[in-house]
């Protein structure tokens, strides 16, 4: 039986209400809204369809604002969603703020939404207040003043500041202190075995010097966990300066023999130099004598008498350096009887 246009008219509009009413439903968060009206949170229809035009996600506020009311909190959707449109993390701010009234710790949802917003976990602080957190420092090598080598491990147990977690210094910054400190406290030890034997002196010392201070976190105790014996520096350093004067007095022993052996070397080229001069003047001499014999100022007996002297000089010179005495001066053994 063909349809009526009446009744063609009604499907139509039915189709469409439908779509309507399915377009109204997933625009307009109704379920969610019913869950707030039932948890007793005045949020409005009219808020919650804001949210959508602001692109807001309904469920991001809605959901944490009911927890935050259960808890006792008093919270408003638009401190929820200036920090959702600020980039927060609305649900974990809530959480923090639940358990720091849990915990009776001052937070304002301002500080714990600025904290959140400077990129800190807000939750994991105020669950380090609650329950402090142990860190291990890495194993810090430290000398003493007698040279020997000590390497250290502490436990440094730290409860999160939560009035300086926004621009405060982090757990490496600790470390850094709690290491510089030991460092410091082992060096103005007299001996390494005063530390082996009091410990807990490096644990006061470390602590007495404010090392918490600028940081997001509050020192409660720094103990020692492990100490172990290293290397003899002191010995090492000063076998190592002696080697290094030997080489330096080498160094200057071969410069002094080097200069010694230069030295002789221009006396040699000196006397070489002599000893050229004395033969050129020798061979002069036979010249100026030839002259003087021309000239009549040398007679042929003084000629002699010069050329006796000679051969006595050399006579002597060769007995002075000769080992066995000339047989001339050698007694002669008696004549047997």
């Amino acid at each position: 039986m063909p349809l009526t246009a009446p009744v063609v008219s009604v499907v139509i509009i039915g189709i469409v209400v439908l779509i309507f009413l399915m377009i109204l439903f997933s625009f307009i968060p109704v379920g969610l809204w019913i869950s707030a009206m039932a948890a007793g949170v005045n949020v409005g229809i009219f808020n919650l369809v804001g949210m959508r035009l602001r692109r807001v996600v309904p469920s991001r506020i809605v959901n944490p604002l009911i927890k935050a009311h259960k808890a006792g909190l008093n919270l408003n959707s638009s401190q929820l969603e200036a920090h959702y449109l600020a980039g927060g993390n609305v649900d974990r701010v809530v959480n923090a703020l639940i358990a720091a009234e849990r915990a009776a710790i001052p937070l304002p949802f301002e500080r714990a939404a600025a904290i959140d917003l400077a990129g800190r976990d807000v939750l994991q602080a105020v669950q380090m207040s609650v329950n402090p957190k142990v860190i291990e420092t890495p194993t810090v090598s430290a000398v003493a003043a007698n040279g020997i080598e000590l390497r250290v491990k502490a436990r440094v147990t730290v409860r999160a500041n939560i009035d300086r977690l926004v621009g405060g210094a982090g757990e490496e910054t600790i470390l850094a202190r709690v290491g510089e400190g030991i460092v410091t406290s082992i060096g103005g030890s007299e001996s390494h075995k005063d530390v082996l034997e009091n410990p807990d002196v490096i644990s006061k010392a470390v602590l007495n010097k404010g090392l918490d201070s600028g940081t997001a976190f509050e020192i409660l105790s720094i103990d020692i966990a492990d100490v172990d014996v290293g290397k003899n520096i002191g010995a090492t350093l000063q076998t190592d300066q002696a080697e290094a004067d030997k080489r330096i007095a080498q160094a200057k022993a071969e410069e002094r023999r080097a200069m010694a052996v230069a030295r002789e070397q221009e006396m040699k080229a000196a006397v070489e130099e002599m000893k050229a001069k004395v033969v050129e003047a020798e061979a002069e001499v036979p010249k100026a004598m030839a002259a003087a014999l021309r000239d009549g100022n040398m007679g042929v007996m003084d000629y002699y008498n010069l050329q006796n002297i000679v051969a006595d000089t050399k006579m002597r010179d060769t007995i002075s350096t000769s080992t066995q005495p000339p047989k001339a001066l050698i007694p002669e053994s008696e004549p047997k009887k």
